[in-house]
């Protein structure tokens, strides 16, 4: 008698073989190097946001004032729609507060 392989056994060990393979591909990620954004700059702390909606003095949409708290920035975005069900995210503006702050004890 020979011992011939089942089709059920040359699947089994097809899947033995690629999750051991999805494993090692996991681990190298895993333990790899981090990405360069993920890096960031030293004096930059991840952020803490806070999101306001308001009224903008112009156009007929409204705006989402967005407050990084941790590094003292402000950006401002607002919804345009455009035709069918989609529209995009058009920016206002962007402030440093922390700039600002800085300039105003100035005077």
């Amino acid at each position: 008698m020979t011992d011939t392989p089942t089709p059920a056994r040359r699947t089994s060990r097809a899947l033995l073989a690629l999750n051991g393979a999805l494993l090692a591909l996991l681990g190298l990620v895993t333990l790899g190097p981090d990405a360069r954004a993920q890096g960031g700059s030293p004096d930059r702390v991840p952020g803490e946001y806070v999101l306001v909606g308001g009224d903008i003095p112009f156009g007929d949409s409204n705006a989402i004032y967005i407050l990084d708290s941790a590094n003292q920035e402000m950006v401002a975005i607002r919804w345009t729609p455009s035709s069918g069900a989609s529209g995009r995210l058009d920016a206002i503006g962007y402030r440093n507060l922390r700039d600002d702050a800085a300039a105003r004890t100035g005077r």
